[in-house]
This record gives structure tokens, C-alpha cells and sequence, in this order.
């Protein structure tokens, strides 16, 4: 009995030992992130998701890193190179969490970025998965305020190239901003990213 309830609590110790460096890790290399080391950050999170292969959060910032670098990105060799290595790790997210509404945006995300690299030719052939990804992530969870933002944000682009009203959108734009405000991450370590990019896209309404 004293064997059983000893192994027991060397299992629960290091499973608590396990949650503790993953944490620690995940706070280290987001740290390192911030402290403008997106490199530096990412071979700290593939280290972290090659231990976690259940876990999709690292590689859901992998492909958040690269996918936001790429977009700030001039030189075409570098930005097609950044959204290979983001899909690579969206795919491994897409397979883990298969209609998390936070995944979804990021695959929508990803495809807007090929978009951007090479509007002519993707423009029409990613757009409308785009669209689908989108809808797909609002239908699951209609007060993320990111679905709200990104769906409303990728319409904005949409409805400006056909020179159509966008006021539609922005009306959408101003409600993600209010479910910000309420919006409680499941962890820490869960995404939260987007209200200022939402004040950025509503001053541009104005």
C-alpha cells in the first residue's frame, strides 16, 4: 500500500514538475519575444513543443511570430520563408485543436499574409477560404474578440477594394474593442492579443 501511494505521489509530483517548466518556458520565451528576439523566442518555443506534442499553444505562437513578422516584412525571400515555417507549425496547431476558434483566426491569418505577399495571384485563389475560416470561427465562438476583429478587419480590405461601404465592419471593429474588455483567457498562456490592433483599425474608420 505504502509502494502504491508512493508512486502515486511521485506521479502527481512530477506531473506538477512537468505543468511548472512549461510554464516557465512558455513565460520565458514570450518574454523574450517582447523584448524584440522573435528568433531567439521561437527556437525557445520549438524546443518547449517538441516536449509538449500534445500542447498546441507553442506552436500557435510559432506561427504567431512568423506570421506578424512576415507581414512587417519588405524582402519577399525573407516573407514567403516566415509564412513556410508558420504553416509548418499551424498545421501541427490544426491537427491539436481542430475548430478552436483562436487556431482558426491564425490559419485565416497566415493565408492573409500570402495574400499580401503576392495580392495578384492569391488574392483570388486565398480570399475566399479566408472568408470560410472565418465564418467557421464565428459560428463557434461569436464573442471571441478576435474572430470579431479579424473576420470585421479582413472584410474592411474586402469591401475597400470593391469601394463598398465599410461602416458594416466598423460597427463589428467597435464591438470586438467592448468584448475585449470581458474576454478572460482560458490560461495565462492562451491568446489575448488584438485589442490594440483593434483601436488602430477603428481610428482609421474615423
Amino acid at each position: 500500500m505504502t509502494k502504491i501511494i508512493t508512486i502515486i505521489a511521485l506521479f502527481v509530483a512530477s506531473v506538477v514538475s512537468a505543468q511548472g517548466q512549461f510554464e516557465q518556458g512558455m513565460g520565458k520565451a514570450l518574454q523574450t519575444w517582447k523584448e524584440g528576439k522573435p528568433a531567439e523566442a521561437v527556437a525557445q518555443l520549438e524546443r518547449i513543443a517538441s516536449v509538449e506534442k500534445t500542447n498546441w499553444l507553442p506552436n500557435y505562437y510559432i506561427a504567431f511570430i512568423n506570421t506578424t513578422q512576415a507581414f512587417g516584412e519588405k524582402d519577399k525571400a525573407k516573407m514567403e520563408s516566415l509564412l513556410r515555417v508558420a504553416q509548418k507549425a499551424q498545421d501541427i496547431c490544426n491537427e491539436l485543436a481542430q475548430d478552436n476558434p483562436e487556431v482558426l483566426v491564425m490559419q485565416a491569418m497566415i493565408h492573409t499574409a500570402w495574400i499580401v505577399y503576392d495580392p495578384m495571384t492569391n488574392g483570388q485563389k486565398l480570399s475566399g477560404d479566408v472568408m470560410y475560416i472565418l465564418n467557421k470561427a464565428y459560428k463557434i465562438a461569436p464573442e471571441n474578440p478576435r474572430v470579431v476583429f479579424q473576420k470585421a478587419s479582413f472584410e474592411i480590405g474586402m469591401a475597400q477594394y470593391f469601394g463598398q461601404d465599410t461602416k458594416p465592419m466598423c460597427a463589428q471593429i467597435e464591438k470586438s474593442i467592448e468584448l475585449f474588455a470581458t474576454f478572460k483567457p482560458e490560461t495565462a498562456f492562451h491568446p489575448s492579443w488584438g485589442l490594440d490592433r483593434a483601436q488602430a483599425e477603428l481610428k482609421k474608420c474615423k
